[in-house]
């Protein structure tokens, strides 16, 4: 088995999670129509929820992006010099 890139994992957890943050917005969006409010703000805080941890997951694989390639982090106070 071939050896997976560190960040795989993250992003294709991130597109999970925003797969079903779109199918819970689809779902507030119905219920909405029907009047089911609580029905709807369930939905749609879920979806919420499912949006954050996609962000989360991204944010992981960039992590890992910048540790394997970025090198030293710049600070907004560095005069730009390395010692």
């Amino acid at each position: 088995m071939a050896n997976k890139h560190p960040s795989t994992e993250h992003h294709t957890k991130a597109a999970d999670h925003h797969d079903k943050a779109a199918q819970h917005h689809r779902e507030a969006a119905k219920h909405y129509e029907d009047e089911k409010h609580e029905t709807a703000a369930h939905h749609a805080h879920s979806a919420h929820g499912h949006t954050s941890s996609a962000q989360e997951e991204a944010t992981h694989a960039s992590k890992k992006h910048a540790a394997q390639h970025g090198g030293g982090q710049k600070s907004g106070s560095s005069s730009g010099t390395n010692r």
